[in-house]
């Protein structure tokens, strides 16, 4: 054991621990909530650190063999992450999830250096020149910055296997719905093709959303006015960050409302609740085109991936659309979360950056999961031709082009009458008005029911 001290006295430590005093107080304050730091997040943290470290021992306020171990210490990030034990949501505005890192980078540079524990230190040498409120939002953005890159090619993914089935088919026609009601025809491959529509903005709005969070608070330290760092190294410790992460941040242009204001993630993740938005609705259509199949919808074919139910034999759940649907629910809750987290930072900083940023970044891993889930599953579905041509056949919607000829009244009490039967609609209308069945039936052609009207 170890005995190491702060300001509130002291604590014996296991010698193998790289964490330390700082580390130890705030799992104690802190109980674990389960929640867990995006890899992404400690990597950014690491590769700040490791920033700032080159950055001092070039400018000479850092011994170069303790600059290089804290280099070396940061680089081994993977195999440091288990040190990272404090809890995601802990209190202090990030400052304990800041020396948890501190301490496991001076630990293990110590190692490096073949010291004792506590050569290099956490605050004058891992620290210098910083502030857990410019490292932590800095490390929250760039973090969110790969993450999104991700998800965008899961979107671009998602998007070109729903291309592919809107080519596919485009030429077997169905019934269109509103309110869940017999509609006007429609192509099957239309209907891919709005969702693949509705993907596209979300690729647009996410790629051009990336330009919103890289001005970066790095520099500016406890509130933005660079107090405790010299100018040299505020000028210089952007391009620093940006080089060994290769993320394309820029300084942003009043470091003090950077730190402060937090509004940018509100932006992003209102842009992820979009997306959460339009893979619900694709999902939900999925799983009332399939409903049935036999007594309902039946449109489209699942694929069997898993057994229905404990019960019922040869049941078959769209088990996909519904984890997908999960997922976005909790994003749209996320959105919540974070737009009332940004509003409530006080004066110089946001106190709640922790939950703003840890919430962004599960919103986005669970979009993640679920575009590739959703994408490998409509892969694999498959269309029911024969009960889309059945369902189109009957619906008494495609009577609306008699609207022209008999008007609205007379088509609405035909088919009324026939007790909404299409076949005996017509042949009240023919009936009725001295037409041949044919010469109606010319007129609510399927085939050109489907086209654009220009």
């Amino acid at each position: 054991m170890r005995i190491e001290k702060d300001f509130l006295g002291e604590k014996e430590i296991p010698n193998n621990y790289l964490y330390g005093i700082s580390s130890i107080r705030a799992t104690e304050i802190f109980p674990k909530t389960g929640e867990i730091s995006d890899e992404k997040f400690i990597w950014a943290y690491f590769m700040i650190k490791k920033a700032a470290a080159f950055l001092n021992k070039e400018l000479g306020y850092l011994d170069r063999n303790i600059g290089n171990a804290i280099i070396s210490a940061a680089d081994e990030w993977e195999k440091l992450k288990d040190y990272i034990i404090v809890d995601p949501l802990s209190g202090g505005a990030g400052t304990s999830v800041n020396m948890n890192i501190n301490e496991v980078i001076a630990n293990r540079a110590s190692q490096i250096l073949g010291k004792d524990f506590g050569f290099v230190k956490p605050i004058e040498h891992v620290n210098m020149h910083q502030s857990t409120n410019d490292t932590f939002v800095t490390a929250g953005k760039i973090a969110t910055i790969a993450r999104l890159r991700e998800l965008i090619e899961e979107v671009i993914y998602l998007q070109d296997i729903i291309q592919q089935k809107e080519h596919k088919y485009y030429k077997i026609r169905k019934t269109g719905r509103t309110q869940l009601m017999d509609g006007p025809p429609i192509m099957l491959g239309q209907e891919f093709g709005a969702w693949a529509e509705a993907l596209s903005r979300d690729r647009w709005r996410l790629n051009k959303v990336e330009e919103r969070i890289r001005s970066v608070n790095i520099g500016g330290t406890a509130i933005g006015t660079g107090i405790g760092a010299p100018k040299e190294y505020i000028l210089k410790i952007v391009e620093v960050v940006r080089e060994f992460t290769k993320i394309k941040i820029a300084k942003a242009e009043n470091l003090i409302d950077a730190t402060q204001n937090l509004d940018v993630f509100a932006e992003v993740h209102g842009l992820l609740k979009s997306l959460a938005v339009n893979i619900y609705k694709i999902s939900n259509d999925i799983r009332i085109l399939a409903s049935g199949p036999n007594a309902g919808i039946g449109e489209l074919v699942l694929h069997p991936i898993q057994i229905g139910s404990s019960i019922m034999p040869g049941k078959i759940n769209p088990i996909i659309p519904e984890y997908v649907m999960q997922l976005s629910l909790v994003v749209f809750s996320h959105d919540s979360l974070v737009n009332h987290a940004c509003s409530q930072g006080n004066l110089e900083l946001n106190q709640f950056a922790p939950i703003i940023v840890h919430y962004t970044l599960k919103s986005i891993k669970f979009l993640i999961n679920g575009c590739s889930s959703l994408a490998s599953y409509i892969s694999k579905i498959k269309a029911n031709e024969e009960k889309c041509k059945e369902n189109l056949e009957k619906s008494t919607s495609n009577l609306t082009p008699l609207i022209n000829l008999f008007g609205y009244e007379k088509v609405s009490k035909a088919i009324k009458e026939a007790n909404y039967d299409i076949f005996k609609a017509i042949e009240i209308l023919s009936l009725q008005n001295n037409i041949s069945k044919q010469e109606i039936l010319n007129r609510i052609n399927t085939n050109n029911l489907t086209k654009l009207g220009f």
